[in-house]
């Protein structure tokens, strides 16, 4: 697939590569023994063979903040136990995830990882169904992507780390104070406590559609014994320095007996099961978008070319198109020599994807502008393709700082178009309302307030009468209740300054649905309560 490539390509440190660097030093061997014994002593975590434990976890996400570059939104709060077998290099967490965020939820749900298959299954305890989040089947395998991830935290957060560097050192480097490990396509960063000689920091470097190349780091702290060994019941997850995990251990086990059953995956699902993917993984996608229990398990994501082909124009009216068939949705407007383009989903290829469908469809007219409806990872993953490609990016007041850091990050990780070919980026703020009226078509955007992001866009199509919102509504997908939500409210009072009154709207999520529905529900007396 698209996404194989050799592994000396992966998470590499922007510093130098693995290869060519030397071997460690007489110092660095003995900075590895003391940490070794600091822990307990070699033979010791050698000789951890099971574990078990229980914590609480608390999640941040940095990109779906309200403001650019904001306070952080907490996802949510979980209790967690986990069962490992070292030697049969497998893991099962049973969670209790209580989320706040986009909704308020709980989920119960098992995560099972083996180095050939994982499996997931699930009881949504906010409706009593068997279901770990709506986009997804009760019972099912992971992902190639998902399992890759699990996968590489397991050997991030392993008792046994320092002993499995010690076993290869091969594939062992200095870099300074820092040890540079290789396991496998992924290279791991360990630091060292000066005072202790404990290791304090575990990272890894990751491509973020939003960042860019992102140090992701374990911080471990507050090491007590377990049964002779040394066990950090506080363990950290930094993105470029913000806590995005707070991880608190309450009670671990070492050796203690399992059940290895623990580890089964139903043979009817382990026989078709996904193997780990390799090469370019979005790391960053997969873990975050499951700290916000919207993560749809699938590869089908727009980081992989290969995936691409479930993607499709859907025509809503002649020259306009919604793009639609993966997990987020864009619009395609034909103006009269050039296309507006709402939104950047996800990453790199969905935005390849939608350029081409679009010139392919309307006569090969460039893309002039990109209109980015907000600033959140997920609808704006790929806008840097649309700056490489020469298109204006018009976004809300306030959000264009943000957007100058996304689009001048480096991004030597995934090797994007843009950072293949650079080129300065044509940024345009909309304070209140801008019209692009060409003569052939009309269209409208509006800045608008609203409870989801700061800056948020809508745009509206009035030959059409065909609407565009993300979020605060998914037209299509979003069942109405018995009175409109904070940001359905907000899209109902945005509506009032437009030309016209749209007969419908297009989604980011969903598809389309009628307007009128959620205006008559909005003008019910319950909803001013």
């Amino acid at each position: 697939m698209g996404r194989l490539f050799t592994a000396a390509a992966l998470l590499l440190f922007a510093a130098s590569c693995l290869e060519g660097r030397p071997k460690p030093s007489g110092d660095q061997n003995k900075q590895l023994d003391r940490a070794l014994a600091a822990m307990g002593g070699e033979d010791k975590l050698r000789a951890i063979e099971t574990m078990t434990a229980k914590g609480t976890a608390r999640h941040w996400e940095p990109h779906q903040s309200y403001k650019p570059d904001g306070e952080m939104r907490l996802a949510g709060d979980s209790t967690f136990v986990l069962t490992r077998s070292f030697s049969a290099k497998a893991a099962r967490t049973d969670w209790d995830r209580k989320l706040v965020y986009p909704t308020a939820r709980e989920y119960r749900f098992s995560e099972i990882v083996t180095p050939s298959a994982g499996y997931v299954e699930g009881i949504d305890t906010t409706s009593r169904v068997k279901r770990e989040i709506a986009s997804d089947p009760p019972r099912h395998t992971m992902s190639g992507f998902r399992l890759a991830a699990a996968q590489r935290e397991l050997v991030r957060t392993s008792p046994r780390l320092l002993a499995m560097m010690k076993s290869a050192p091969n594939s062992v480097r200095a870099r300074g104070p820092v040890l540079a490990f290789q396991e496998g396509d992924v290279e791991f960063a360990v630091s060292f406590d000066e005072t202790t000689g404990l290791p304090s920091r575990i990272g890894t470097r990751d491509a973020d559609n939003v960042e860019g190349d992102s140090n992701y780091e374990l911080v471990l702290a507050d090491w007590r014994d377990v049964s002779g060994v040394k066990f950090p019941y506080r363990q950290s997850y930094e993105l470029k320095g913000r806590e995005v995990i707070h991880i608190e251990y309450d009670e671990v086990q070492l050796n203690p007996q399992i059940d290895a059953s623990s580890f089964d995956i139903p043979a009817e699902l382990r026989a078709s099961a996904t193997r780990p993917a390799t090469g370019k993984v979005p790391y960053q996608w997969v873990i975050r978008r499951q700290f916000i229990g919207t993560y749809l398990d699938s590869d089908a994501l727009g980081f992989d070319p290969d995936a691409t082909p479930s993607l499709r124009l859907n025509e809503l009216a002649p020259g306009i198109s919604q793009v639609v068939g993966g997990t987020h949705n864009g619009l395609v407007v034909e103006m009269a020599d050039h296309l507006v383009i709402f939104d950047a989903p996800v990453g790199e290829a969905q935005s390849r994807f939608t350029i081409a469908a679009a010139k392919a469809k309307y006569s090969g007219k460039p893309v002039k502008y990109l209109v980015q409806t907000h600033h959140h990872m997920d609808h704006a993953g790929g806008l840097r393709t649309y700056v490489a490609e020469g298109a204006t990016l018009l976004v809300g007041a306030g959000t264009r700082a943000h957007f100058e850091k996304v689009v001048n990050a480096p991004h030597r990780i995934d090797g994007d178009l843009l950072q293949e070919k650079p080129q300065p980026a044509h940024i345009e703020e909309i304070a209140n309302q801008r019209t692009l009226d060409d003569g052939t078509r009309k269209l409208e955007i509006l800045r608008i307030e609203n409870p989801h992001a700061e800056g948020l866009l809508i745009g509206y199509l009035p030959e059409a009468r065909l609407g565009w919102v993300v979020d605060i509504w998914s037209p299509g997908r979003d069942k109405l209740g018995d009175k409109p939500t904070p940001g359905q409210l907000a899209l109902v009072n945005a509506v009032k300054r437009l030309s016209s009154t749209p007969q419908r709207f297009a989604g980011g999520h969903g598809s389309t649905a009628d307007y009128a529905p959620l205006e008559a529900l909005a003008q019910q007396p319950q909803a001013s309560k």
